[in-house]
């Protein structure tokens, strides 16, 4: 049997045991990229080492180490109340407001994982706060983080249409980002609907309630939860947002420096291009010295767990790259006879790869392997690259991918297992329709040549 089979069936081997046994996939993902890494293909310690994704294990560590110490002292419950107060208390406003943001910013040149970085821990703010699904909230991020992804003067825009050039083939910018754009939006409406959207737009506009509040002892409910939470717990959480809309905005002195460490981190990352993750730790270790009598177990709130799991199963993506997984599986759908059935597969390459390593890697990869029967002229090259462009990045809502892996670690108002389990599911939804959707639409009816 071939390396390549062996570290296919490893990988669902590993999501087998994962699933059934209390068992951390990242930790499977390391035997197995050490087992398949050395038994199968021969690879040096040094090379399985070496896929080890270090960026993504640094962003990682240092937003959930910032966000722990905003938590701690009160920085990100200040911004959702100032954001609840932007938006005069309409509540079914904030999602909305948390997609345009992250797909603007990635629209200028902001890189995805840094917009996740910055908006996720805050968009969980209001999940916990005010009682929204937290699924919702943080794949509005997700979504409006890929929306903006391929605009001209983005990062992915501008790889993708460098690769297209440097492949021979016909390129067009517009059609690329509407692509990004629309796909992404439509999924951002259909998370809205189901995660409890138009139950925040019936809620209106916070403000104090004419009920009495709470009696005592009524229980909290946490954020997220379905339909059916008392009505007691409602009114409560009601009645103190309304007093949060008329009370004072002033922070402390550090929640203002805290502020001020924000701001400097997203100058650093959206202007000066920055390491998000360096810079973060940064930031991090600053405010610590500033209030260190504060800071005791603030390094256990890091979300090791996630990191252990992404940088696991990242690193096995890894080995898989270099054995030769990837362009084995790439090569033997690209030579397939029937050009419309070889444009759907390789969509789905596209999306199940990139769902566990990077998009960026991916579509360098993957559009030079779609060349050869692209130049036969029986499909248009337009549609096909827009197609596997947005497959390719509209699965970064995976936990595994570093967007997704953000969410995981950073997420609020539900708990953390809850959450990966409904990312996992969702992610696993994306990736089995997506490509096909996105093939449908605009590779099929041949429209874009």
């Amino acid at each position: 049997m071939s390396a390549e089979l062996i570290s296919i069936l490893a990988l669902v081997a590993m999501f087998v045991v994962a699933t059934v046994l209390p068992v951390n996939l990242g930790a499977l993902a390391f035997v197995g990229a050490f087992l398949v890494g050395t038994l199968a293909a021969g690879m040096s310690t040094d090379d399985i080492l070496g896929a080890f994704p270090g960026n993504l294990f640094v962003i990682l560590v240092g937003i959930t180490y910032l966000f722990a110490i905003a938590t701690r002292n009160g920085t990100v419950d200040w911004l959702v109340r100032a954001a609840v107060r932007a938006v005069r208390g309409r509540l079914g406003a904030i999602p909305l407001v948390m997609f345009v943001i992250s797909a603007l910013l990635t629209a200028i040149g902001a890189p995805a994982p840094a917009v996740a970085a910055i908006l996720a821990p805050i968009a969980f703010g209001f999940a916990a706060e005010y009682r929204m699904h937290a699924l919702m909230i943080g794949l509005m991020v997700a979504h409006g983080t890929q929306a903006g992804a391929f605009s001209p003067i983005s990062v992915l825009g501008g790889i993708v249409n460098q690769v297209v050039l440097d492949a021979g083939l016909p390129k067009n910018d517009i059609v690329l980002f509407l692509a990004g754009f629309f796909f992404n939006t439509a999924a951002a409406v259909i998370v809205f609907l189901i995660f409890g959207g138009l139950r925040l737009l019936r809620r209106g506009s916070v403000a104090p309630p004419a009920a009495a509040p709470a009696p005592a002892g009524a229980p909290a409910g946490p954020a997220g939860t379905a339909p059916g939470t008392a009505t007691a717990t409602a009114t409560a959480t009601e009645a103190r947002t309304g007093a949060d809309l008329t009370t004072s905005l002033r922070p402390t002195p550090h929640q203002a420096l805290t502020l001020a460490g924000l701001v400097a981190l997203c100058v650093a990352v959206l202007v000066f291009q920055l390491d998000v993750g360096l810079t973060a730790i940064t930031v991090a270790v600053l405010l610590s010295l500033t209030a260190r009598g504060s800071q005791k177990g603030i390094v256990e709130k890091i979300a090791w767990s996630t990191v252990l799991l992404v940088g696991g199963v990242v690193t096995y993506v890894g080995v898989l790259q270099e054995i030769g997984t990837i362009d084995y599986v790439g090569g033997a759908v690209a030579g397939i006879g029937a050009p419309l059935v070889a444009a759907l597969l390789i969509c789905y390459v596209g999306g199940v790869v990139s769902a566990f390593a990077s998009s960026v890697g991916i579509l360098g990869a993957l559009i030079p392997l779609a060349v050869p029967f692209l130049l036969q002229g029986e499909l248009g090259a337009v549609g096909l690259i827009a197609a596997l462009s947005v497959s390719s990045t509209i699965v970064d809502v995976s936990p595994f991918s570093t967007t997704g892996a953000l969410l995981v670690a950073n997420a609020r108002g539900m708990e953390t297992a809850v959450f990966y389990r409904g990312l996992l599911v969702y992610g696993a939804v994306v990736v089995a329709v997506g490509p096909a959707l996105t093939w449908l639409v605009l590779v099929a009816p041949g429209w874009l040549g």
